[in-house]
């Protein structure tokens, strides 16, 4: 067999052996599990997670779709609790439950659910409402992201169901590091941008504080975000911190 032969016979064997081999190409929805994995998984479905954020505190209780989220503090006078639940929304003072109007009702209940959804993504994102679309990949300092996008739909969005979502999630540890979203504003469209830090798992579950980035510049999509942040053009407005976990 001449050498000419003899690597023509290589070339269709390397041909041939490159076609057997399957590429894996992770959807949207894929990332988001493995992320929400590493992240503690279906222990979050079972669980009471507490924690303090700012000058309230919050209690998370979770049992296989059944769920009752808590916000505790004391007002100039009384100690207030809020809890959002399957039920919808009730408010106590003083521990004796009080009538609040529909419309305010609707605006509680998106203050408490914003904190508890916040303390523990990516979970959550596999909820009935959440839409998620991958925006291919992303480099943020040195380190590649999947990058994906969530909206929601209208009927169990929530108030806010028009806001849109960007979470970075890593490459290598699935882990989501980055997060933007816009919210809708009396007089357009506002963006913030977060950047987690202070990982630790308590009872296998794991929580991060964020450095919360504020927009100072013309944007028109959240999906700019990333290389905002990247090229040091957005301005840290505030910390997210969560203090005196505890989870059983």
């Amino acid at each position: 067999m001449n050498k000419f032969v003899f690597l023509i016979i290589c070339i269709g064997f390397s041909i041939l052996s490159c076609k057997n081999q399957k590429t894996t190409v992770l959807n949207a929805n894929e990332i988001i599990n493995k992320s929400i994995d590493v992240s503690g998984g279906e222990t979050f479905d079972a669980s009471t997670i507490a924690f303090n954020f700012r000058d309230k505190h919050y209690i998370a209780k979770r049992n296989n779709g059944i769920f009752q989220l808590v916000r505790q503090y004391k007002d100039s006078i009384f100690n207030m609790k809020d809890v959002v639940s399957n039920d919808g929304f009730k408010r106590y003072i003083e521990d004796e439950l009080k009538k609040v109007p529909d419309s305010m009702a609707v605006k509680y209940a998106a203050s408490v659910n914003s904190v508890h959804y916040f303390s523990v993504l990516p979970y959550g994102l596999n909820d009935a409402a959440v839409m998620k679309t991958g925006l291919g990949e992303e480099t943020i300092k040195d380190q590649n992201y999947y990058k994906i996008q969530v909206t929601f739909k209208q009927e169990g969005g929530g108030e806010d169901f028009e806001d849109v979502f960007v979470y970075w999630v890593n490459k290598d540890t699935y882990k989501v590091d980055y997060l933007a979203y816009s919210y809708k504003e009396t007089d357009g469209v506002g963006f913030r941008f977060r950047e987690a830090y202070n990982e630790r798992y308590v009872n296998g579950l794991r929580f991060v504080d964020y450095n919360n980035y504020n927009v100072v510049t013309d944007i028109t999509s959240v999906t700019e975000l990333g290389m905002l942040f990247e090229t040091n053009k957005l301005k840290l407005l505030s910390k997210i911190e969560l203090k005196n976990i505890s989870v059983n």
